[in-house]
């Protein structure tokens, strides 16, 4: 094993404090006694210990590089007179422990979700519209910084500054440093002693704002729209979570949605139906005139192609299905009552008798007229 602690950790010596802890860990998984049962294994991992803290400390690595003294304060395998820096190190490594630093105060906004009922005709053509949230925005006295205008926070006197805390303790390795989250300042490092009184040190506060929504055409009940970064700011100036609005959609008086088609039900008089005519259908386009033709059964159906709902993907639109209902008189005058009976002697038919033809009374209603 090479005495150079810069070979011994298989780095630069220009290598950062990150890289010599990321090169120790990775040796030491592979040269621990308990994982290498090679006759030095012991001997290797001791000098890897005593470079690593050698080298992971400013103040003797500037030593080391200085003098190339390798016995400042090397760290024991165990005991009380060998320093604790690299085992508290493989303590970590193989048993988990803190965080790196200090943590941040700064916390993603949540992501928020409203409700927005349209119109039909909104969601056939698409609309704009102007939608109020509450919800937190950064604070506009601190500006996210949690503190007092003009204060700045204290490091803490616990960690100084590391968010951390550390303790010896025995194990069967020997002594360990165990390593928690500083109570004093919650592991940020710091301590805000005079917080912003407008957002209680939160660095946001809650307010109204309003936005204007494009809601596209061929939105339909249920589907969302993303708003990113319109969501819940982020505590001590972290980013804004995101705004999902999804759609509602009203009923309608005249139409019903059935995917992109839309459909209408319009009732004839039978005497209309019989004669044939023409109605008209105020639609999301416009008037509209429908030939009814003689001799129309109840529950045809007419199609006005292109007036439906807009596809959401912008590929036209689509169609408007009208459905005919054929309305038979359920109250007649007497004279009415005469003149049916009369047709109806005309036609041949018997009150009382089916027929077993499959024309409809219309259809033999047609018939009759055209015969005239």
């Amino acid at each position: 094993m090479p005495t150079d602690y810069y070979e011994a950790l298989g780095v630069d010596r220009s290598a950062s404090t990150e890289d010599i802890k990321k090169a120790y860990r990775k040796k030491a998984r592979r040269l621990h006694p308990d994982v290498n049962q090679s006759d030095d294994a012991e001997e290797q991992f001791k000098v890897l210990g005593r470079a690593y803290e050698v080298l992971s400390d400013p103040q003797k690595r500037q030593s080391y590089d200085t003098t190339g003294d390798p016995n400042g304060r090397p760290a024991g395998f165990g005991g009380a007179g060998g320093g604790f820096g690299g085992f508290g190190d493989i303590f970590e490594t193989f048993f988990g422990g803190g965080s790196a630093g200090p943590a941040s105060r700064t916390r993603r906004g949540q992501d928020s979700l409203i409700r927005v009922r349209i119109d039909l005709r909104d969601a056939v053509f698409g609309v704009t519209k102007e939608v109020e949230v509450e919800t937190a925005e950064t604070c506009s006295v601190c500006n996210g910084s949690c503190m007092r205008p003009g204060t700045s926070p204290t490091t803490c006197p616990d960690c100084h500054g590391a968010g951390q805390t550390q303790r010896p303790m025995r194990s069967i390795l020997g002594t360990v440093i165990q390593t928690q989250t500083c109570a004093r300042c919650s592991g940020f490092g710091d301590i805000i002693e005079d917080p912003c009184q407008e957002c209680d040190g939160q660095g946001r506060a809650r307010e109204r704002k309003t936005l204007k929504v494009k809601v596209p055409a061929g939105v339909d009940k249920g589907n969302r729209i993303h708003l990113a970064g319109e969501g819940e700011a982020g505590i001590a100036g972290g980013p804004a979570g995101d705004l999902f609005i999804e759609i509602d959609i009203r009923s309608h008086s005249v139409f019903t949605r059935r995917g992109n088609d839309l459909h209408a039900t319009v009732n004839v008089p039978m005497t209309a139906a019989a004669l044939g005519t023409h109605v008209t259908l105020e639609t999301f386009d416009g008037d509209e005139s429908l030939e009814v033709r003689p001799g129309t059964q109840s529950g045809e159906v007419l199609t006005l192609r292109g007036k439906g709902v807009t596809h959401l993907r912008g590929m036209g639109r689509g169609d408007l299905k009208v459905h005919l209902k054929v309305e038979t008189p359920s109250k007649l005058s007497e004279k009415q009552k005469e003149l049916l009976r009369m047709l109806a002697e005309e036609r041949g038919e018997k009150q009382g008798q089916s027929s077993t033809e499959h024309k409809g009374m219309f259809a033999k209603l047609r018939e009759a007229w055209e015969s005239v």
